[in-house]
C-alpha cells in the first residue's frame, strides 16, 4: 500500500510500504476513505524527531471501510463505515471505564512514562502506524472504532477521530460560565472549532486570537470577536481587559502548544535538539527539552483571578518553566491532556445531523490526494493559503 512516511525533520514522502495485517483476534484492517492533518503532526515534523524512525507512518485522524475483520470481532461487519479515534484504548481497564481513555492502562507506554498509545504518534506513544495510508490495522475492533451511517460526506464524520473531542474537552475543561468571556489562543483547527463549540453550547461571549488574517476573517465570519497577535501581546491584554470590565477572561483556551510564536530562545533550543542524532536528540528531550510558552504565558495574563487554563494545545518540554508565583497568586485553575475520544461520543454524535450547528461539512480548507501530502505538510507549517485543515484522500 501507499503510506506517508517520516524520514527525518522536514521530510515526510509517500511511500510503498507492506499492507497491514490481523494480527490480533479482535483487529480489524480498515480501508482509509479519508485522513486529516493536525497540528499534532507538525510537532512530529518538526521538534519531536527524536522520538521518531525512518519510515513511522503518520496520521491519526483517520475514517473509512472496515476491509477485514479478525475472528474474535463480532461488533462490526467488512463494509461497516467506522471512524477511529487517535487513543489506542481497550474500552474495558480501569481507565477506560472511568472515560479516561487517553490514559487506558492496556496500551500505557509504561517505559516511557507516558499514557495511552496513540496512532502514528512516534515512540512516545507506542510507535503505532498511523492513518495517512491506504489501509490501517486498528486493534480492539469491538471498543474502539466509531461506527457511523453510510451517505453523508466524510467531512460529516472525520472530524470525531481528534479535532471534534479535542475541541470539546477543552471547552468543557474550561468551564466557563454562560454569562462569561472564553478566549481561545490560536485559531488553527483545534482552536477554531472550540470557538463554534463554546458559541453552540451558549457561552456568552468568545474571542478568537491569532495572528494569520485568513484564520481571523474564517472565525469572525461565524460572529466570533477576534483579536490580532500581530499588534503584540500587550495590545490583546488591553483588549481582552475592555472586554471583562477590567478582570481578565472567566477561562482561556491555549490551543498552541509547543511551537508558539513570540518565543525565539526557546524555537532556537528546539532546532538544535532536532537536529541532533536520534538518541542523544532524545535523551536532550527527555531530560532539559523546553517548550516555546508565548502562549501559555499569554493565556496565564488574560486569563482573570480565580479563572480557568484548559490546555489543548501539546506541550512536551521536560524542563518547561512555570510561572507558579503568578498561577498561585491569580488562584488559576488549570485542566489539561489528551483528549479521551469514546468519552465524548455522546454528546457529541447528535451535533453531526443534517443541520450541521458546528459546521464540519465545510470544515476543511483543503483536500489533497494523498501523493501530495508531503506538500500539504509544508504548505501546513507555513501557513500557506489559508490552510487551516486539510483532509488527504487515498
Amino acid at each position: 500500500m501507499r503510506a506517508l512516511t517520516w524520514h527525518g525533520r522536514r521530510d515526510v514522502r509517500v511511500d510503498t510500504v507492506p499492507d497491514p495485517v490481523i494480527e490480533q483476534p479482535d483487529d480489524v484492517v480498515v480501508r482509509i476513505t479519508s485522513s486529516g492533518l493536525c497540528g499534532s503532526d507538525l510537532h512530529l515534523y518538526e521538534v519531536l524527531t527524536p522520538f521518531l524512525s525512518p519510515g513511522d507512518i503518520l496520521g491519526h485522524e483517520p475514517m473509512g471501510v472496515v476491509a477485514e475483520v479478525g475472528p474474535g470481532v463480532t461488533e462490526l461487519s467488512v463494509g461497516d463505515r467506522v471512524v477511529v479515534p487517535f487513543n489506542v484504548s481497550c474500552g474495558h481497564c480501569w481507565m477506560c471505564d472511568r472515560g479516561l481513555q487517553s490514559q487506558c492502562e492496556t496500551t500505557q507506554n509504561r517505559e516511557q512514562g507516558t499514557g495511552a498509545s496513540l496512532f502514528g504518534f512516534s515512540s512516545l506513544y507506542g510507535q503505532v502506524p498511523g492513518g495517512q495510508a491506504e489501509y490501517l490495522r486498528v486493534p480492539f475492533g469491538n471498543a474502539l472504532p466509531i461506527r457511523v451511517p453510510h451517505g453523508p460526506p466524510d467531512d460529516r464524520f472525520v472530524f470525531l477521530s481528534d479535532v471534534l473531542p479535542t475541541a470539546y474537552q477543552a471547552v468543557q475543561y474550561a468551564a466557563t460560565p454562560t454569562d462569561g468571556t472564553l478566549v481561545v489562543l490560536g485559531l488553527g483547527p483545534i482552536g477554531d472549532m472550540c470557538t463554534r463549540i463554546a458559541a453552540h453550547l451558549g457561552v456568552r461571549q468568545v474571542v478568537g486570537v491569532d495572528l494569520v488574517p485568513e484564520r481571523l476573517s474564517r472565525v469572525a465570519a461565524r460572529g466570533t470577536t477576534t483579536l490580532d497577535l500581530s499588534h503584540g501581546d500587550a495590545d490583546v491584554l488591553d483588549a481582552i481587559a475592555s472586554l471583562t470590565a477590567g478582570r481578565g477572561a472567566d477561562a482561556v483556551i491555549d490551543a498552541v502548544g509547543m511551537e508558539a510564536h513570540g518565543s525565539p530562545v526557546a524555537a532556537a533550543a528546539q532546532r538544535v535538539v532536532a537536529a541532533l542524532p536520534s538518541g542523544l536528540g532524545r535523551k536532550a528531550m527527555e531530560t532539559m527539552g523546553s517548550d516555546r510558552t508565548a502562549a501559555l504565558e499569554l493565556a496565564i495574563g488574560a486569563v482573570r483571578r480565580g479563572g480557568t487554563v484548559s490546555l489543548s494545545g501539546v506541550y512536551g518540554g521536560s524542563a518547561t518553566p512555570m510561572p507558579l508565583l503568578t498561577l498561585f497568586d491569580k488562584q488559576v485553575q488549570m485542566r489539561m491532556g489528551q483528549a479521551n475520544v469514546r468519552h465524548w461520543m455522546p454528546e457529541l454524535l447528535p451535533l453531526l445531523g443534517d443541520d450541521d450547528p458546528l459546521g464540519v461539512d465545510g470544515f476543511a480548507t483543503h483536500r489533497v490526494p494523498l501523493e501530495q501530502a508531503p506538500k500539504a505538510y509544508r504548505m501546513f507549517q507555513d501557513k500557506e493559503d489559508g490552510a487551516v485543515k486539510m483532509l488527504f484522500t487515498p
